[in-house]
């Protein structure tokens, strides 16, 4: 009895001496029986909109994400293992994502997803992610299903989520636009309803609202009815491609509101790339982002990503997306470094759980066990001179009712070797 009694003892040791690793599940973890890990290796994939409707300036996302780990790997990985990427074309359409997100899990069997963008694509594998336990990791999106704890534990954001997103950006029309008719064109899905749900919680009803699928790549009867009624601001939840549509078919129509669009639309290379000679329409736009903007050549994180960009990314034409992409990257190694040597799939949830994360963003990233969404605040920008700034404080708030106040806490600033260690 007393032999059985110490046997008991000694399994209860090692099972408390793996928890402390941030083992447990897939057999133990140390790269043994966890899908997607070697001893010398960690396969992640991700779906993207590589082509379609979607792909101006998002298709350049995930190769900057790639990049910087192959920046990583250069300098000796994590852990002593390699990070490889693997990327799947979904061309922004949900019937193809879940296709190709099926075969990473079951035929490459990766590690984890990473960065899965859009919120059509990626709503249609939530559950099939969950059902296979497999880590679902900074969705590129800000609705608001990524942060469901209850319901999808390995799910968290990435993005700003829209609500939050449209509060901020509706208080600034509230201060900036009193009195004028305030108006709303959306994608038709969660992203133009959590922004719409933002906005309207600031200033109550809009004036007009219309919608758009990304299946029809004509906006003219929607802008027409806005022009129609009288709108003065159009704020937009759109992607870049119909961020640029808006832009060229207002001006089209001789329809001259002050557009206030969403950060996930609002990328000025991007926008200038899809207008061409017409680029000038863009002048006066706001926006808002939680990122360095690509064009400030004196923040120390633009300098790192432009170096990762020119030695791992052919030195691709440097913008917006490439600094959220090589973000991502980064923070992701950061979980990893937190996850520890012992990488499971429940080691490396349990690390973003446990938070305290920083990175070039400049409002706080929310992790923790109740709360899944990503960065929590934004700053505003404007496109004046052809150039796009920020201006003003960064400002935070929730997605219900809590005010939009300032996020006074200073940046966070790059390690020298620009690789993360454990929080």
């Amino acid at each position: 009895m007393r032999r059985f009694g110490t046997a008991l003892a000694v399994l209860a040791l090692a099972a408390a001496t793996t928890a402390c690793d941030g083992g447990g599940g897939e057999g133990g973890g140390g790269g043994g029986n966890t899908p997607g890990v070697t001893d010398t290796e960690i396969l992640v994939g991700t779906h993207m909109p590589l082509t379609g409707p979607a792909a101006a300036g998002y298709s350049k996302i995930a190769p900057a994400t790639k990049a910087y780990f192959a920046y990583v790997n250069a300098n000796g990985g994590v852990h002593g293992r390699s990070i490889t990427y693997k990327i799947m074309d979904d061309t922004y359409n949900p019937a193809t994502t879940q296709q190709v997100v099926r075969e990473l899990v079951l035929q490459d069997r990766v590690f984890a997803i990473l960065n899965g963008l859009g919120t059509p694509t990626h709503t249609g594998v939530l559950d099939f992610l969950k059902t296979n336990r497999v880590p679902d990791l900074f969705v590129a999106s800000g609705s608001r299903s990524w942060d469901q704890p209850d319901k999808y534990p390995g799910t968290f954001g990435f993005n700003v989520d829209y609500t939050v997103e449209g509060k901020i950006l509706a208080t600034h029309v509230k201060q900036s636009q009193s009195g004028r008719k305030v108006c709303f064109l959306g994608q038709d899905d969660d992203f133009g309803r959590d922004s719409l749900a933002g906005i309207e919680k600031v200033l109550g009803p809009v004036a007009a609202k219309q919608s758009y699928v990304t299946s029809n790549p004509n906006v003219g009867p929607q802008l027409g009815a806005l022009k129609q009624a009288g709108c003065q601001v159009v704020m937009l939840a759109t992607v870049p491609g119909f961020t640029a549509l808006t832009l060229g078919t207002a001006a089209k129509i001789g329809f001259k509101p002050q557009f206030v669009a969403s950060q996930v639309g609002a990328d000025l290379t991007t926008l200038s790339k899809q207008l061409g000679p017409a680029a000038r329409l863009t002048e006066g736009m706001i926006s808002a982002n939680y990122l360095p903007l690509s064009t400030d050549d004196a923040d120390p994180w633009i300098q790192l990503f432009k170096r990762v960009n020119a030695q791992h990314n052919n030195n691709a034409e440097f913008d917006n997306n490439i600094v959220y992409g090589m973000s991502v990257g980064y923070l992701f190694t950061q979980t990893l470094q937190a996850a520890g040597r012992n990488l499971t799939r429940e080691g490396l949830i349990a690390a973003v759980e446990k938070g305290g994360f920083q990175g070039p963003g400049f409002a706080p990233l929310r992790f923790s066990a109740e709360d899944h969404s990503g960065y929590g605040g934004q700053r505003l920008s404007r496109v004046q001179g052809g150039k796009q700034a920020y201006f003003g404080t960064v400002q935070e708030t929730d997605d219900g009712d809590g005010p939009v106040r300032a996020y006074a806490a200073a940046p966070a600033v790059p390690p020298q070797n620009g690789i993360p260690a454990a929080p």
